[in-house]
């Protein structure tokens, strides 16, 4: 962690991570002052939701943001009792369980700023929960869709993931780490295990990591993990991300962490593996053998999609004699009429194929499917006839990018499509020798990296056979059952 704090500060402060003010916000949290009507009115100055009103001849005063409180619930337990001027205990009424002390001014800010009305009597200030932030219904995923399984997924609000959780492990063995990052945003980042299943050295590295850091603000949880990745310049996801909480519980029970963080539907896994990314519920809620049929369908579609568009470059370019007579002449008519090398043909069908994916993505979902199935029909039909490119090398790039989609990840699906042009570049400058020069500069890279100083190949590189059953295939499950509890029993050894 010191190294992102010495090395990384400086390069994330030009981004505008790392706080430029990271001297005076601590020395101004360190320092406990009493909370005061005035101070807090100024904290909030042009402020257009504020809201500060006063009570029985200005002995009491509120202060609250509209924007963030519940009308229904302050009106009956904050605004109603305190107009009752002469009817109304309000001792009593600050002994409800509703009214909590906080004399510390800067926890009485944050307060505010979490839909609490401040009340101030006296020398004593109260914080009100009259929370009421709008939230999105829980829906289905739309980027990790099943066949079978659960239909519900995360939301943006920090309690209902929760929830969603807490439904599905009802046990008092799963803990929570209560964390917050960003100076200026106060984003709220919660750590959740299972005690006695989970690697409790792992788990209090994640905490300090998370804790050292010095940013201004955490938009999504895609961006704590970019942040806290031990590979930052690596195209591979480190963290498994997912919306599904099905998934996150299953993480859970394997004595894995996950981090929930507010305003983000999506949940990060660690310690994780490059297999993760290759694994999907359906695998699961359907026969193993099935699943170990499908999984092992993903990665023939990852080699399909580094090595097959390059490989036709490869061959066109410096190995005709590796191509079959029959298919031979067929190459040679199709390539014809083409002015450009198979290698500039390639990356220009390559790079047609990538806007038609953005173009599908960012455009509503009518109209994207539109774009992306007329698009590739009329751009691929009149480039054939147009002698830009051959018929076959179409056919080529269709089945490549097929098979991209095949990865349930959509992160390590982007990054795959990415090390795929280097292989199409090196196939185009040096053949076949290129191609698996780059193969075994990625098998070390793979094998190099790390997730909370967690091998990311594992259990490849180190070699775990019986991990095998549950991360290369799907075995049946009483196999896996075995495996997990063997790893549990030998973990709470250890511990004891």
């Amino acid at each position: 962690m010191s190294r992102f704090r010495t090395k990384d500060k400086k390069i994330f402060l030009q981004k505008g991570f790392v706080s430029s003010h990271n001297t005076e916000l601590d020395s101004e949290e360190n320092t406990i002052s009493e909370a005061t009507y005035e101070t807090t009115l100024n904290y909030f100055d042009e402020s257009f939701d504020l809201v500060h009103r006063s009570f029985n001849q200005n002995d009491i005063k509120i202060i609250y943001l509209n924007s963030l409180v519940d009308s229904n619930t302050l009106e009956k337990e904050v605004l109603s009792p305190l107009r009752e001027i002469a009817f109304y205990n309000y001792e009593k009424l600050f002994q409800q369980s509703l009214f909590r002390i906080e004399n510390n001014q800067k926890e009485v800010i944050n307060g505010i700023l979490d839909g609490n009305v401040a009340l101030f009597n006296g020398e004593d200030t109260y914080l009100i929960n009259v929370s009421g932030l709008e939230e999105r219904a829980i829906a289905q995923s739309e980027t990790e869709t099943v066949i079978n399984g659960p239909h519900d997924s995360f939301n943006e609000a920090l309690n209902t993931n929760v929830s969603l959780i807490r439904r599905r492990v009802r046990s008092p063995r799963l803990k929570m780490i209560n964390l917050c990052v960003g100076e200026i945003s106060k984003t709220k980042v919660l750590l959740m295990y299972i005690d006695g299943i989970a690697d409790l050295d792992k788990v209090n590295h994640l905490k300090e990591r998370i804790k050292s850091l010095k940013v201004d603000s955490i938009t999504d949880s895609n961006v704590l993990i970019q942040i806290i990745d031990d590979y930052q310049n690596s195209p591979f996801p480190q963290f498994y991300t997912t919306e599904r909480p099905d998934v996150a519980v299953s993480k859970l029970y394997a004595g894995k962490i996950i981090g929930l963080v507010d305003d983000s539907p999506n949940i990060f896994c660690t310690p994780s593996t490059f297999f993760d990314f290759f694994e999907s519920t359906d695998d699961y809620n359907q026969r193993w053998i099935m699943g170990t049929m499908v999984r092992i369908l993903r990665y023939m579609a990852l080699f399909i999609t580094l090595i097959l568009t390059a490989f036709y470059v490869s061959i066109c370019t410096f190995h005709y004699e590796m191509i079959p007579q029959s298919l031979l002449q067929s190459i040679m008519q199709s390539r014809s009429r083409v002015p450009f090398p198979p290698l500039v043909e390639a990356i220009f069908l390559e790079i047609v194929i990538e806007l038609l994916r953005e173009a599908g993505a960012r455009l509503p979902t009518k109209i994207g499917q539109t774009i992306g199935i007329v698009g590739g029909i009329v751009i691929g039909q009149a480039a054939v006839e147009a002698g830009i490119t051959s018929n076959i090398l179409i056919i080529v790039v269709a089945i490549s990018a097929i098979a991209s989609f095949i990865v349930p990840s959509y992160i390590m699906s982007a990054s795959i499509r990415i090390v795929r042009f280097l292989f199409i570049l090196m196939a185009g400058f040096l053949g076949n020798i290129g191609i698996f020069f780059v193969l075994g500069i990625l098998t070390i890279h793979l094998t190099g990296l790390t997730n909370l100083k967690s091998p990311y190949f594992m259990p490849i590189s180190p070699t775990f056979v019986k991990d095998w059953m549950d991360s290369i295939v799907r075995g049946p499950f009483y196999k896996i059952r075995k495996a997990q509890t063997k790893m549990h029993y030998k973990g709470d050894r250890e511990r004891n």
